[in-house]
């Protein structure tokens, strides 16, 4: 038995339909309290954090500030910079230049963070999957598609602090595209490890729909679409449930006329899961329940050992033969 649990940063009570919808509201969906920043809105920055843990910001101690993670190592000298030698608005344009003109971004703290600053997740002790979680990178050094492609946007997306959604894009149906892509990739990865049965939890996370409703805001039929493409992924993942496996979509906040809302989501095919979920700190809990309630051992459907009978020689030898080695 697998629980599944996908983020989809962004994804709006407001803007599911169980009848347009089904993949995304499942068995029962609810609206669920989030956390507004300091800076203002809801920030994905520090939403995840709080998410996998059960911890306020404050608490687990990753928050942005003029909206970047000055936390980055990096960054953590323009920090103290920025506020001995520039006024507020300075600094948030400061933020928006590095945002736009350097290759940090706001979500690559690594997994270690938990571990030197005694936190826990709702990963410790499990059998887990966590696949794209924002601030919990588990190898710095690598990278999927999805961040691959957030990474290189350019001018696709861009920090403006002028636009109605704080963002804007050179070439919004471009754009679609790519975060279109980046959804797939995350949910082919979630389907590939809920079907590989080494995980009593997979979580995996997309920023797809966040990003494209930032620049929605002129073109609202693009967030429209998103929602639509985006059931029909999600139901992939469905397909593949067996009969014990659950599925448990969580957002950190809505987003509206390309602004975050206040509030979150949470949909399931375990309505009871749903209905004990009231905030975004409440989701570890409901997780841990799930896993320590039923029984979520692995079953590998692949195994080490499965060669077709052949040994080590046998497979390198046929390798050879058809000119592979």
């Amino acid at each position: 038995m697998v629980l599944v649990v996908l983020g989809i940063d962004a994804l709006d009570p407001e803007l599911v339909d169980s009848a347009a919808h089904p993949n995304l509201t499942l068995a029962d969906h609810r609206a669920i309290e989030t956390i507004r920043s300091v800076e203002g809105g809801p920030s994905t920055h520090e939403l995840w954090p709080t998410i996998i843990t059960g911890l306020t910001p404050p608490e687990h101690g990753i928050t942005l500030d003029d909206g970047v993670a000055w936390e980055n190592p990096v960054l953590r000298f323009g920090s103290a910079a920025a506020d001995y030698l520039l006024p507020s608005g300075l600094q948030t344009r400061l933020g928006a230049w590095l945002l736009n003109n350097t290759e940090q971004d706001a979500f690559r703290i690594p997994a270690t963070y938990y571990e030197e600053n005694d936190l826990t997740t709702v990963f410790d002790g499990r059998q887990a999957a966590p696949i794209g979680i924002p601030n919990y990178v588990i190898d710095p050094d690598t990278e999927d598609r999805e961040h691959s492609l957030r990474r290189n946007l350019g001018d696709l997306f861009e920090r403006d602090l002028e636009a109605k959604g704080g963002h804007s894009s050179a070439d919004p149906a471009l754009f679609y595209e790519q975060c279109l892509e980046m959804s797939m990739v995350r949910l082919a990865r979630a389907r590939r490890a809920l079907r590989g049965g080494r995980h009593e939890l997979v979580f995996a996370y997309t920023s797809g729909l966040d990003l494209i409703g930032h620049v929605a805001y002129e073109q609202p039929s693009l967030q429209d679409r998103a929602y639509e493409e985006l059931d029909e992924f999600v139901g992939e993942v469905r397909d593949d449930l067996g009969d014990d496996d659950e599925l448990l979509l969580v957002s950190d906040h809505g987003l509206q006329d390309g602004v975050h809302t206040d509030e979150a989501m949470v949909a399931g095919t375990d309505a009871a899961m749903v209905e004990s979920i009231e905030s975004v700190v409440d989701v570890r809990a409901a997780i841990e329940a799930e896993l320590d309630e039923n029984d979520h051992t692995s079953t590998p459907q692949v195994t080490a050992s499965d060669d077709g009978g052949r040994s080590g020689e046998d497979v390198k030898e046929h390798l050879e033969d058809l000119g592979y080695m």
